[in-house]
């Protein structure tokens, strides 16, 4: 998986028809391959510069076959993706051509790339970084713009700069440790560890917020609408979408499966899912669909329970509140475009309530306010995206945080200064495979088998 002294080929475009695919290769052998396929337009294909796009045909070498006409560029290493000369060919997006183009890279010394290789290339080749290499693979992923801007940032090494930052203080933490234990007997200079670890577990909980924050806009959220029969479930769903999507009838139990659609609420991905009403019934059908709304319910990260604002609550809200008393909450009060009638307060104390109207919009907004605030992890600030989106670097903080405040208070103690290094050292670890200075081959495996082949 690691070899870099061979050339590797494969499409880069999705499957499927489109105006434009790509072919790509990079290696030592990516211009030569070039040269065997290209004709150029009324020139020699071997007077070829670097960056430059040109015009012609790739043509099959074994019997003068025009496969496509292309556009071709070289590109000389190290100013390339993966530091290696790399060709892109241009082809029509149909499969058949893209197929054809790549087999002729490959009969002429190519071989198939692997998942992720071009990216992994880049990073072994000290382009780009671990952390950076994944930002890859979240630009590509990225379905709002407020976790497509924290992908760009971090591609851009912003949290690699942050996360060297505080490995660095820790590295030279122990070193001061390793050489007390190597040479007791020597004259070490004086270093405050205690400040350094104090330091470094500040900044590490920072992190541990920042990207406890950011998974959100990686992830999303999952949000169950529930309540009893016919109290606007469903049109709540179509106000929060701005579109009619689930079906809306006067008629109880209506909606007898759930409907899942995703909106952007405030940057953050947010599955929406209409649950059937929570009540009794004899029907089978109905019975089904109350079982599937309890199953989303369990799974919701937030559950939005709607009532009737103009009807007291009745046995059924009850039971309902009962349900998901102890989740993430936020009751909805719906229909105030009708005479307001009391008692919805007392079924979840505590609970905030919500007044909409899913029939005219209003409150529609407030409740996206409550929902987004009630969905964040820590303080947002206003134009600021988190450093990190990741779920195995926020694991990797909270590794690194925990063996630094470890190594603190065994250091704060008194404890051999042998025992505080090797809690120092497991942070200083956990924060390398954050950004790949200590990522061994499984790690590396592990990550870039999740990658698109091609990229």
């Amino acid at each position: 998986m690691y070899a870099l002294d061979d050339t590797i080929a494969a499409i880069s475009t999705p499957v499927g028809k489109g105006g434009i695919g790509i072919v790509r290769l990079s290696g030592t052998e990516a211009l030569a391959i070039l040269r065997r396929l290209f004709v150029r337009s009324g020139r020699a294909a071997r007077r070829l510069a670097s960056h430059r796009l040109y015009h012609g045909a790739i043509v099959d070498p074994a019997n003068g076959r025009r496969v496509d006409e292309v556009l071709a560029a070289y590109m000389r290493a190290p100013h390339t993706y993966t530091r290696q000369d790399v060709v892109e060919i241009d082809c029509h997006g149909g499969a058949a051509a893209l197929r054809e183009v790549l087999g002729l890279c490959l009969a002429a010394g190519a071989r198939p790339a692997l998942p992720g290789e071009f990216t992994l290339r880049a990073l072994l080749n000290g382009r780009i970084d671990l952390a950076q290499a994944e930002a890859v693979l979240d630009v590509i992923n990225a379905e709002t713009e407020a976790s497509l801007r924290v992908a760009v940032e971090q591609l851009g090494g912003r949290l690699s700069a942050h996360v060297r930052a505080v490995r660095r203080r820790l590295v030279e933490a122990l070193a001061h440790l390793e050489a007390s234990i190597d040479f007791p007997e020597d004259e070490i200079p004086e270093r405050d560890v205690g400040a350094d670890l104090a330091a470094g577990a500040a900044a590490l909980r920072d992190l541990v917020q920042e990207a406890e924050r950011g998974v959100l806009y990686r992830q999303g959220i999952r949000v169950a609408i529930v309540g009893r029969p016919n109290v606007g479930k469903s049109s709540l769903l179509n106000a929060l979408l701005r579109q009619d999507r689930a079906i809306v009838t006067p008629i109880p139990g209506t909606t007898r499966d759930t409907v899942e659609e995703t909106i952007s609420l405030r940057g953050i991905p947010v599955v929406l899912t209409d649950t059937a009403g929570l009540g009794d019934s004899g029907d089978a059908i109905v019975r089904l669909g109350m079982e599937r709304s309890r199953a989303s319910m369990a799974r919701a990260d937030l559950v939005l329970l709607v009532v009737d604002s103009s009807c007291p609550p009745d046995d059924a809200d009850r039971r309902v509140a009962a349900d998901v008393a102890g989740r993430k909450v936020i009751v909805v009060a719906n229909k105030t475009d009708l005479p307001a009638a009391d008692g919805h307060e007392a079924l979840l104390p505590g609970v905030p309530i919500v007044p909409v109207s899913a029939l005219t919009g209003a409150g529609i907004e407030a409740l996206e306010e409550q929902m987004a605030g009630a969905i964040r992890s820590g303080p947002a600030t206003p134009g600021v995206e988190p450093l990190a989106s990741n779920p195995r670097h926020r694991d990797l903080f909270r590794r690194a945080l925990a063996s630094v405040e470890t190594a603190a208070a065994a250091l704060a103690e008194g404890s051999g200064t042998d025992l505080v290094a090797i809690d120092v050292s497991d942070a200083v670890t956990a924060l390398g495979q954050v950004t790949g200075e200590t990522a061994d081959e499984e790690l590396l495996e592990t990550i870039f088998s999740s990658y698109c082949i091609g990229k």
